[in-house]
């Protein structure tokens, strides 16, 4: 069987961040420092290490069958290419921002103005559905010195805590998109290689549910348990078992974070008691 070429950022937090995920699903990565390639000691699979800008090219020309890649620069350099699965991590914003000292407070208020970016095509396309007429200056790297240095009355760059532009003196005005990290498919993929990287994703969508779910135990008493499970989702319906205590009940769940302290708070009114909540390391469902 033939490996599965997978590109990740060749450094930096994305590149950690990929790392970890393919970790987490149990892939044994042989990379040593300043390697541009490297195995997987248990899985058909090599990772190739590249520039971020630089990844769109190779899955159009199919060096590599997917990547681990920004969203962003996805819609940037490689706008045709497909992406199978949102991976919840290295989440970013692409803004627009300008001086705190700027009369611009709006999209509206840059037409006629210059904008310094490193994604012209993703700021053209938005400019042009917003219809602004706005001047680029295409820069590569430290954007948000631009408008200190006169060369521009606003820029467009990635935002993550907005801490970058709070050291040059920029506010925000417009978000043009948000992104994370996803995993991209090259349309020259083989039929075999498709098939490990189904595998792959798989196993990805698995550790995902895990981070995104506690795994909930409680005891409750039965006069008030009908109440209780009124409150539980479940991944198919939660399991009661007896307690040795008479008239109670113990209780097992699985709770989605995003709505975590909400039930947790409606179950305690309604008399749960003893409530343990655990991570849970993957969900195979």
């Amino acid at each position: 069987m033939s490996n599965l070429r997978i590109a990740v950022q060749k450094s930096g937090r994305l590149n950690e961040d990929s790392m970890r995920i393919l970790k987490d699903i149990g892939i044994s990565i042989d990379n040593g420092k300043d390697q541009l390639k490297a195995s997987a000691r248990n899985f058909p699979l090599e990772v190739f290490y590249l520039r971020n800008g630089d990844i769109p090219q190779y899955l159009r020309d199919g060096v590599v069958d997917a990547a681990i890649i920004g969203e962003n620069v996805l819609i940037e350099k490689g706008g045709e290419i497909k992406f199978i699965e949102r991976l919840g991590f290295s989440k970013c914003k692409v803004s627009i921002a300008v001086p705190k000292e700027s009369d611009a407070n709006s999209l509206k208020d840059l037409d006629g103005k210059r904008i310094a970016t490193s994604y012209p095509q993703t700021v053209k396309k938005f400019l042009k559905d917003q219809n602004i007429d706005a001047h680029l200056h295409i820069i590569n790297g430290s954007v948000e010195i631009a408008p200190n240095i006169g060369l521009a009355d606003g820029i467009c760059d990635i935002v993550s805590s907005g801490s970058t532009l709070f050291k040059n003196g920029l506010k925000e005005i417009e978000v043009l998109l948000k992104s994370e990290a996803v995993l991209a498919v090259s349309p020259l993929i083989s039929e075999e290689r498709n098939t490990i990287l189904q595998k792959v994703q798989f196993r990805i969508q698995s550790v995902l549910k895990g981070r995104n779910s506690k795994y909930v135990l409680l005891n409750a008493p039965n006069e008030k348990l009908e109440a209780i499970l009124k409150l539980l989702p479940g991944m198919r319906s939660p399991t009661v078992l007896p307690l040795a205590e008479k008239g109670w009940s113990s209780v097992h769940t699985v709770i989605s974070k995003n709505e975590f302290w909400e039930i947790i708070d409606e179950l305690k009114q309604n008399g749960a008691e003893g409530i343990l909540v655990c991570p849970i390391e993957k969900m195979v469902l």
